[in-house]
């Protein structure tokens, strides 16, 4: 099935875009209008940055007890990944048993299916991260 046009249109959606500080170079994650470490002098100068996709976990929990849109994937792993980039991004990790998960691991980001609503509903698509 192909990600429907509203989503592929707007790279926002599929990408990792931040933002980098035209004064200091800080990257952020989700993007900023102001940078926090610039204030004021940042205003303007705010850039968007189109993040690689690719880090390292460096915590993670393997969730057991999932809310009901999530049951089926039961269980599941959400970590903490540290982009390539220096920013930091919490998210799930697929296509590995959550069991061979570990600090260090090399992910990569994907585009996937996180939710839908009913049968009739909308799908949300968003990003997941997978091992390299």
């Amino acid at each position: 099935m192909a990600v429907a046009r509203f989503w592929r249109e707007n790279a926002s959606r599929y990408n990792l875009i931040g933002s980098r500080c035209g004064v200091c170079g800080r990257i952020y994650f989700p993007p900023r209008s102001v940078c926090p470490t610039c204030h004021r002098r940042s205003i303007g100068k705010m850039e968007p940055f189109k993040l690689k996709g690719e880090g390292e976990v460096i915590t993670f929990s393997i969730v057991h007890d999932a809310p009901s849109q999530l049951e089926m994937q039961k269980p599941y792993v959400i970590a903490i990944i540290k982009m390539d980039e220096g920013v930091n991004i919490t998210a799930q990790v697929i296509d590995i048993d959550p069991t061979d998960v570990h600090i260090g691991l090399r992910v990569r980001a994907t585009l996937r299916k996180i939710s839908d609503e009913g049968a009739a509903g909308v799908i949300n698509y968003g990003y997941k991260f997978m091992p390299l």
